[in-house]
């Protein structure tokens, strides 16, 4: 079937596409991508494109250079090297213009497409570098398009597509040519209101489909990237923005400050001055707190920035306006933490109906998986009978079996460890929709939280709280003896002045990795941008220092200590999540009450641990982690006013590109600069949580952090369209495009908000 033979009026996105590009090339294409209809094959965009520019004749190639040709396969020869594993595909072509028909050969290493591509007779364009191999001039591994023949040659950029191995570039533009035929403004409208478009610059649908795979010039193919970039932010932030008009429309019951109340009192009793950020905060959170739509605000701060005093301020609120606060959080150990901080801060005002209680007092609770059944019953009874104030707890808050009097605020600690049917489920525990509090102390650019949590006010507490030490990092080089010696003696050092250690490895034993408990699907240990084991990034690099730290587990590095003579009398404990709930509440107590010196422990201390006589942390192959969990980590020391050191050690030698995460964490202590490196050096899925789910990608061809333009201004325009006259209803085909984007897979991204 030939592309002028297509009726360009008789198709659009639905049809099939068998019918339009014949049976056996449709076989071929849904077999490798599933594709059924004419729409789905042209969203099957080119990834990169081969710029002809000025056509070279073999006969005057100029070594050395960059160059494009187009040529006429002679002959096509494999065979195996000899050198290494693997098979040399030799092409010899002859020049398809001129009359010198000179000969070229070109080289392809394991190239299998080629073989599958090529046979004599075949015309193709190619691109590479011109070497010189026994006299003789060649390209080595050239880019190519195979041509119907050598009149198709005409100055255009040609597309590469995503292929499969059984389904060759060729076959696929082919059949994208044949469906872009019959692309027009009138079998194909525009979703997108005209205006809309006149006032972003962009191209129409049809238009652009033409540019991205058939461009004039490669400035052509860009702009019609942009254009649907800009499709998949507007429909983004449409769907975003009908989530939050809808929650704005439930009503909520207003939790106004209280005189007299226990959040006065509270803050008459504070030791210290707030910091203006933990002010400016609280007063927006206590201004959604008297509203009469649920609050839904995303509380960001910088590790150690005072982010739990806010959240407590918050629920203090709530209560004095009648109603209870529920405080989730990951794991037990941090549920444990808070449940010492909180209570800690409020002293008599957390002991009702105790010897000493404040006569205004309410009470704080927490409820764990591990509980006895005993204490767990007395625990649901006092939340279900309102004595309990605030509730704090892990995955065993979302029992059936907890039942509030008036839940009016939850809190989620470190909200990326829950998905969304958890925090629903514990939302519908309460009879009208509480307010919502999530809080995370992994900063977020602002584009990213337009796009991931678009559906939340976000709030960013800035400032640390005065008493909060500085935290010098160094990254340490275990290759070299000397530096070995000095991490050591440096942790004897701290003990030796009275002072408690951390040192954290990435795994537990041998054969086990950190896993305390969390939610299906939470992220794990190392899952934020940390390079993987082994390879070039960790057990070869470690493999040639000679009398290396046993790597990555809590037992043998915990073991290596206490037979160190250098740490005669130093005691040492192990902490990480597969230890039974008491052993784990056991250990941290001791750590807390001076008992042991230098816990060993995983990232299971990332967040929350509040130990103020920790001073020195040293991270054992610190390579193993991204850049926001380190900076996390060392947020773990310094936090008592005493001085803090975080030591990155590493056996990776200096110049290994892994060593630039540890390099960035050492170079600055601002957590919102670290976000951006950390972005940067992230793939776009892991952003957007795809890697962590199993899904696929969510987003087709947005970029969340180079966008930044596109999904600002989609912003703009959502909030307008879906805040205007008649809402989204009034764009019917721009509402059912919406309807149509928002799949499965799509859903569960917008959920994570």
């Amino acid at each position: 079937m030939k592309a002028e033979d297509a009726d360009r009026t008789a198709f659009g996105p639905g049809t099939p596409l068998g019918a339009v590009i014949g049976k056996d090339a449709y076989n071929k294409l849904h077999k490798g991508f599933g594709y059924e209809v004419v729409g789905e094959l042209l969203n099957h965009f080119p990834n990169r494109y081969l710029e002809v520019g000025e056509l070279t004749a073999i006969a005057t190639l100029p070594l050395g250079e960059d160059v494009t040709i187009v040529a006429e396969v002679d002959t096509i020869t494999q065979r195996r090297m000899h050198t290494r594993r693997g098979m040399l595909v030799e092409v010899v072509v002859k020049d398809a213009f001129g009359p010198e028909q000179a000969h070229l050969r070109m080289t392809f290493f394991n190239g299998y497409q080629a073989l599958k591509e090529l046979h004599t007779g075949t015309v193709a364009m190619f691109s590479g570098r011109v070497t010189r191999y026994r006299e003789h001039l060649e390209l080595t591994h050239p880019q190519y398009a195979v041509l119907e023949s050598a009149a198709d040659a005409e100055p255009r950029p040609i597309p590469v597509y995503p292929s499969t191995g059984k389904l060759a570039n060729d076959a696929i533009r082919k059949s994208v040519l044949l469906a872009l035929s019959g692309v027009d403004e009138a079998g194909w409208p525009d979703p997108m209101p005209a205006e809309l478009l006149r006032r972003r610059r962009l191209l129409g649908r049809a238009a652009a489909y033409q540019a991205i795979h058939h461009p004039h010039q490669l400035r052509d193919a860009h702009r019609a990237l942009r254009r649907f970039r800009y499709d998949e932010a507007l429909l983004l932030q449409l769907a975003i923005a009908q989530r939050r008009a809808h929650r704005r429309g439930q009503p909520a019951v207003p939790r106004p400050p209280a005189a007299g109340g226990l959040l006065e009192r509270f803050d008459a009793c504070l030791p210290f001055q707030l910091t203006p950020g933990q002010r400016a905060t609280g007063a927006e959170i206590a201004a959604d707190l008297a509203g009469t739509h649920p609050m839904n605000r995303l509380l960001q701060g910088d590790v150690g920035s005072g982010k739990t005093l806010v959240a407590l301020r918050a629920m203090l609120q709530v209560i004095d306006a009648g109603g209870q606060a529920a405080l989730l959080a990951p794991t037990e150990v941090l549920a444990a933490q808070h449940l010492q901080s909180i209570t800690r801060a409020l002293g008599p005002l957390a002991a009702a109906g105790m010897l000493g209680g404040d006569e205004h007092a309410t009470r704080v609770d927490l409820l764990t998986g591990s509980m006895t059944a005993a204490r767990r019953k007395e625990v649901l009874l006092r939340v279900a009978s309102g004595e309990t104030g605030i509730v704090v707890g892990t995955h065993a808050l979302l029992s059936e079996h907890l039942q509030f009097a008036e839940l009016g605020l939850v809190v989620v600690d470190e909200q990326h460890r829950f998905g969304v049917e958890q925090r629903d489920t514990l939302r519908a525990k309460a009879g009208a929709t509480p307010h919502m509090l999530v809080m995370t102390a992994t900063p977020i650019p602002r584009t990213v939280a337009m796009t991931v949590f678009g559906d939340l006010e976000v709030s960013t507490l800035e400032g640390l709280p005065a008493g909060r030490a500085p935290i010098n990092t160094h990254v340490v080089p275990l290759a070299k003896p000397k530096y070995r010696t000095r991490l050591f003696e440096l942790m004897r050092e701290e003990v030796a002045q009275g002072h408690q250690v951390y040192v954290v490895v990435s795994r537990i034993t041998e054969t086990a990795t950190e896993d305390d408990g969390g939610p299906a699907g939470a992220a794990s240990p190392a899952a934020d941008g940390a390079a993987g084991r082994g390879g070039a990034d960790g057990q070869g690099a470690a493999g040639a220092a000679p009398e290396k730290i046993p790597r990555d587990t809590v037992e043998a590095m915990a073991a290596r200590l206490r037979a160190m003579p250098l740490m005669e009398g130093v005691r040492v404990g192990e902490l990480h999540g597969r230890l039974a709930s008491e052993d784990k509440a056991r250990t941290m107590a001791d750590f807390e009450a001076g008992r042991i010196d230098i816990l060993v422990s995983t990232t299971v201390i990332e967040v929350g641990v509040d130990v103020h006589n920790a001073t020195l942390m040293a991270v054992v192959d610190a390579d193993a982690f991204g850049i926001s969990q380190l900076h996390q980590l060392r947020g773990r020391v310094g936090r008592g006013g005493l001085h803090g050191t975080c030591l990155l050690a590493t056996w990776l030698e200096e110049g290994h590109p892994s060593r630039a995460r540890l390099d960035a964490v050492a170079a600055t202590r601002d957590g919102f600069a670290l976000a951006e490196e950390d972005l940067k050096q992230r793939r776009e899925g892991d952003i957007l949580g795809s890697s962590q789910s199993g899904r696929k990608s969510t987003l087709k061809v947005l970029r969340v952090i180079q966008d930044a333009d596109l999904i600002a201004a989609a912003r703009e325009d959502a909030e307008a369209i879906v805040d205007g006259p008649g809402g989204l209803e009034a764009h019917p085909a721009l509402d059912r495009a919406v309807r149509d984007w928002v799949d499965e897979d799509m859903q569960a991204f917008l959920e994570r908000g």
